[in-house]
């Protein structure tokens, strides 16, 4: 979603970050974390998010593709080469980025909760 506001020329709203890690820090504490496990789990959260969003493959059309190398460092339950659970995904996020694309800025946030995937189809 940060990426769609920004080739939409605008920004991800602060309290719209602030509220998505404050869930994530929630959930962690409902997990059973610590303060101490809590606060570095958000650190290596955050370093991850920013290695993603730098290094995300979207081309001058605009399209967006799945950078292999973060892939593979992100999801190493897939493996390492290319496979059916690797199409899925791929085609997951590149569905998502397309939904998220598709809705006006002041939606999206609200609408990504109700994206819908189906394994079997190329679109939402």
């Amino acid at each position: 979603m940060m990426i769609v506001f920004k080739r939409k020329g605008s920004k991800f709203d602060q309290g719209s970050y602030d509220s998505l890690f404050h869930n994530i820090e929630y959930n962690l504490r409902e997990m059973g974390f610590g303060d101490v496990s809590v606060n570095k789990k958000m650190k290596d959260l955050n370093k991850i998010l920013y290695d993603i969003l730098l290094k995300m493959d979207i081309n001058v059309k605009g399209q967006f593709k799945i950078n292999d190398d973060l892939f593979f460092k992100y999801f190493k339950e897939i493996g390492v080469e290319k496979n059916e659970k690797h199409s899925n995904l791929s085609r997951y996020f590149v569905n998502f980025y397309d939904f998220c694309f598709e809705l006006s800025l002041n939606s999206m946030v609200k609408n990504a909760i109700n994206f819908k995937y189906n394994y079997g189809s190329s679109k939402t």
